[in-house]
Parts: C-alpha cells; sequence; structure tokens
C-alpha cells in the first residue's frame, strides 16, 4: 500500500515553526532535475474532496523557488522575488499518497525569470501553476505608487477579539491537520454590511498569522510560502458566507458526520444563522470547489507571516453555478502586501436530483 509520502517523514525540526515543517519538501534528485515530493503527509480538510489546496499552492512556490539562481558576481547579484503566481485546480489531492512537483524552468531573463510546476499524482496533473519572479529593484530608482488603505478601526478590532477569551480555547485556529495546534490562527471579524440586499457590497475580514515563529534561514522565502497556505483560507467560502448559504453545517443537524459537526466553520456559520433573516429560506451548497487561484505579492520583503495580517474578501459576481471573490492583504503597519482572486465552483443541492459532479 502506498503511503503518504514518497520517503518516511523525519521528526519535525523544532527550530522550525509548525507551517515550514508541513511546507517541507524533499528533492529527488535521483528521479530527475527539479523534481520534489512532499515531505510530511498533507491535510484533508473535513467534507472537502482532496487535500487543503492551500498546501498544493504553497508547495509549489517553494518548489520554483528552489530553483531561482541565486545572487552571484554571474548575475551581477541579482535577488530574484516572486511577484505572481496563475493557479488551476486539475483534480481532487489524494492526502493517502505523494505528490510530484515538476518544475519547469520556463526562461531566466534579466529582470523577469519563469517557472511552471505541475503537482501529479499517478501520473496525472492534479494542479498547475504558472510563476513570475521579479528582479528586486528592476523598477528603477523612481516609480509610480498608490494601494488601496487598510479600513479603519480593524487593528482596534483584531485587539479587542484577542482579549476575548473563546469559550472553546482555540477554537479559533484553523486545526489544519495539527490538532489544536494548526500551522495558522485565524481572528474572524464581523461580515461587513451584512444586511446589504447588494451582495457585492459584503466583505469578510479576518487577521491571519503563522503560528509560532518561522527561521530566518531562506530570507523572505519561508514567509512567502506561508502567505500563500494561508491565502486559501475559506477563499471561495465566501461566496457562501455573503449569501448565508449552508456549507460545513446543515439545517438537519442529527445527520451530520461529527467531525463537520465540530469544525470551527461549522460552528461560525451557526453563529452566524443566529442574525440571519429568519423569514429568509436559507439554501445548501451541493458542491463548493476552487477552480483556480492568483496571488500577487506586492511587497514580498513586508510579509511577515508569522505576524498578523488582514485578510479582506468580497465577491463581485456569482452565476451560473460559479462565484468570484476578490482578497486584499495588508500587515499590521497597513501596508497592502499581496491581492488574491479566485473563482470556483458553487453550485447549490437540487433538492431530489443526482449528486453534482464536474
Amino acid at each position: 500500500m502506498p503511503g503518504p509520502t514518497l520517503i518516511r517523514a523525519p521528526p519535525p525540526d523544532p527550530a522550525k515553526s509548525v507551517i515550514e515543517n508541513v511546507l517541507e519538501l524533499t528533492p529527488l534528485s535521483s528521479i530527475g532535475p527539479d523534481i520534489f515530493t512532499n515531505t510530511r503527509e498533507l491535510w484533508h480538510p473535513p467534507g472537502a474532496r482532496g487535500v487543503y489546496g492551500g498546501a498544493v499552492i504553497a508547495q509549489c512556490l517553494s518548489a520554483a523557488q528552489q530553483t531561482i539562481p541565486p545572487p552571484s558576481p554571474a548575475n551581477g547579484n541579482a535577488v530574484f522575488l516572486i511577484h505572481s503566481m496563475h493557479c488551476y485546480f486539475v483534480l481532487a489531492g489524494d492526502s493517502t499518497i505523494p505528490i510530484l512537483y515538476h518544475v519547469e524552468r520556463v526562461r531566466d531573463g534579466k529582470s523577469f525569470i519563469t517557472r511552471t510546476v505541475q503537482a501529479r499524482q499517478k501520473g496525472r496533473a492534479i494542479f498547475t501553476t504558472t510563476l513570475s519572479f521579479v528582479r528586486e529593484g528592476s523598477g528603477g530608482p523612481t516609480t509610480i505608487n498608490h494601494a488601496w488603505d487598510m479600513p479603519g478601526g480593524a487593528v482596534a478590532k483584531l485587539d479587542d477579539a484577542l482579549g476575548e477569551k473563546s469559550s472553546d480555547g482555540d477554537a479559533d485556529a484553523e486545526g489544519l491537520g495539527v490538532q489544536g495546534s494548526g500551522p495558522f490562527i485565524t481572528k474572524r471579524l464581523a461580515i461587513e454590511n451584512s444586511t446589504s440586499t447588494d451582495i457585492h457590497s459584503k466583505k469578510t475580514r479576518q487577521w491571519i498569522k503563522a503560528r509560532g515563529r518561522i527561521s530566518s534561514n531562506d530570507g523572505p522565502q519561508s514567509h512567502l510560502s506561508a502567505l500563500a497556505y494561508m491565502s486559501d483560507s475559506y477563499f471561495i467560502g465566501t461566496v457562501a458566507r455573503v449569501h448565508n448559504l449552508w456549507r460545513f453545517s446543515s439545517p438537519d443537524k442529527e445527520k451530520e458526520p461529527a467531525k463537520i459537526k465540530d469544525h470551527p466553520m461549522a460552528k461560525m456559520e451557526d453563529e452566524e444563522n443566529e442574525n440571519a433573516d429568519k423569514q429568509r429560506p436559507r439554501a445548501s451548497i451541493g458542491i463548493m470547489v476552487s477552480l483556480d487561484h492568483t496571488i500577487y505579492f506586492h511587497r514580498p520583503r513586508d510579509i511577515k507571516a508569522d505576524q498578523w495580517l488582514l485578510s479582506e474578501n468580497e465577491s463581485p459576481w456569482s452565476g451560473d453555478g460559479r462565484g468570484l471573490v476578490f482578497q486584499k492583504i495588508w500587515n499590521k503597519e497597513g501596508k497592502l502586501v499581496a491581492s488574491c482572486v479566485q473563482e470556483g465552483l458553487v453550485r447549490l443541492a437540487q433538492g431530489g436530483s443526482a449528486k453534482s459532479k464536474l
């Protein structure tokens, strides 16, 4: 029987944070150049079709980063950092077998480096991404600059949330595969414009950060991979939240598996249902999966994933069984450090019809 990793996983490195251990890759140079595999088993969220997408996104970024030439006299001591990655989820990842990451060195230019990465299982691509790295400082000494401001009062709301003691102990921590001590912590804020009939005006916000302290052994790379991991946290789920749809929990509590019923997101849905319009019937999700995912890293050096980051999500459109979500991410100093876009399949349960399939 195949296991979740190709090579037996070593003990977690105590000098590294949880998220660094979760995302660790093993190079497979004996198989071929620029091939990597997950060092540890990947998390399969309760109720999901496959492994947590953020892990595959982050490990693809980590694999690509390992093929970027380091500063040297040959390249003028140039430092190349990720500025964008465009991803497609092709098939659900199986957490019981290893993933192989194949990196292709598409182009090495003076200002930009391009890589593609395919994540494969059983010889089939389950995920593909194209990544672009920019030479630091290549924009010149004078540049144009503008950015969205952080929402007012967000830091004060974080301070309030940190001052509240949860009745569930660590219920606000994402249990991403390390029960009770997941790779990152989240503090969710109330939905902005929650009572509006204009769905596109609603905004969901949360403060997130990696648990523990990320080591500085590889410069900003671990922080960037950690941000990529966290960026997929309930991303397409924003559509369900702004439409007040059942996903993790349902009106029929007796039929819910315990692992779904006790999930932090199910508890959040129950709390939001208390404030929902009781006159409106509440639909249930039949199937909701991510189709694609884009990250723009605006200020890589200002991304400290082990410090609080504010994520704000909004959905400008949904239709034809799909939904689109935009995400902005600020650091606590108010700098917009990243923007993300995701489209996903959001199909409603259709009564007695057959289960929705891809």
